[in-house]
């Protein structure tokens, strides 16, 4: 871990200042071009100082409506996952049983078999 640094106010409102004024588009690259070696340092001051319009946001605005079906969306969302993975299991199941089978049947080559008589399934 390297030193802890330190930087002075007059250092941290220039780099805010030259922020603002448009020179740097985000709080990271003006901390990249002033050697600030912390990620989220800048934005710190940013917010620190008061100036959080220089930090980006995305605000999503909805209607009631819109907010509703994607809550629905989001439960049909969940509901299908588990649909799958219970497909997925199933499957294995029905897999396992058809091996089993094929070993009391005396089938060596369960694939072909599969193959044989899958139009008939």
């Amino acid at each position: 871990m390297g030193p802890v640094m330190r930087y002075s106010e007059a250092f941290k409102l220039k780099v805010v200042r030259d922020l603002e004024e448009g020179r740097y588009d985000s709080p990271a690259r003006a901390g990249l071009a002033h050697g600030v070696k912390g990620k989220g340092t800048v934005a710190y001051w940013v917010r620190r100082y008061g100036k959080n319009h220089l930090l980006r946001k995305v605000v999503i605005v909805m209607k009631p409506e819109e907010q509703t079906e994607v809550r629905e969306l989001r439960k049909r969302v969940r509901d299908l996952e588990r649909a799958l993975v219970d497909a997925h299991l199933d499957a294995r199941i029905a897999d396992a049983q058809l091996q089993f089978a094929c070993e009391a049947a005396g089938i060596d080559d369960m694939e072909a078999f599969k193959k044989k008589h899958a139009g008939g399934l």
